[in-house]
């Protein structure tokens, strides 16, 4: 006889697992069953309001808990992978731009894709394999999620500024906690001059005080 789930076993289960996002294929896995009954869990679950389904796919659907809503880094490196949230996004994140962003943007190998799911714009911009690089695991509201570090974040929005994508206000950049020498090793693996020259505006241009980049920063 084929096993069926029993709801409070699975979400006990999944809890254990610290498992916030997962796919019928994961179900099938963990718990043995066929990939029929795990489809057929996740659909009576999330009829029931009891799990929300983030991603619909016949490569796989994702899903998590409905009492337990990833944060929505995670769910931005879980909707399409690779990827690492950057641009606008880690800027916000990193205090290095004032404003608080609702679109997440993420940076990947795969071509560019834009999801919407529990609310939100989810935007993926395609690098190329030789530039993705520079973000790195970090804690987040009791989750790992894969952000890009202050300069990475930085050179990757600059990139799109380059390529007319973006546009950028010299007088909104917190440089405080930017060390020059990283940013410059990033742009490096962009290898475009338009980046640099960028840079050095950024570095050059008048901000309001301890905005700018530091002496230790700079080394």
């Amino acid at each position: 006889m084929a096993k069926i789930l029993n709801w409070t076993y699975v979400h006990k289960k999944i809890k254990e697992k610290n498992l916030a996002v997962f796919s019928p294929q994961e179900l099938v896995r963990l718990f043995g069953v066929t990939r029929v009954a795990a489809s057929f869990f996740v659909f009576r679950n999330t009829e029931k309001g009891l799990l929300i389904r983030l991603k619909k796919s016949p490569k796989g659907s994702l899903y998590c808990l409905a009492d337990s809503m990833p944060n929505k880094y995670l769910i931005a490196n879980k909707l399409y992978e690779p990827s690492y949230v950057s641009f606008d996004t880690a800027l916000s994140f990193h205090n290095i731009i004032p404003e608080t962003v609702y679109a997440i943007t993420s940076a990947t190998t795969r071509a560019t894709r834009e999801f919407r799911t529990t609310g939100l714009l989810f935007t993926y911009h395609t690098v190329k394999s030789s530039i993705y690089t520079g973000y790195s695991p970090i804690k987040y509201l009791n989750y790992t999620i894969l952000m890009a570090e202050p300069e990475k974040a930085l050179v990757d929005y600059l990139y799109f500024v380059d390529l007319k994508k973006r546009q950028l206000h010299y007088e909104r950049l917190n440089l405080k906690n930017i060390r020059k020498t990283k940013l410059l090793k990033f742009a490096t693996f962009i290898n475009r001059p338009g980046v640099l020259k960028l840079i050095e505006g950024i570095c050059q241009s008048p901000r309001p005080n301890g905005r700018g980049l530091s002496r230790e920063a700079e080394g």
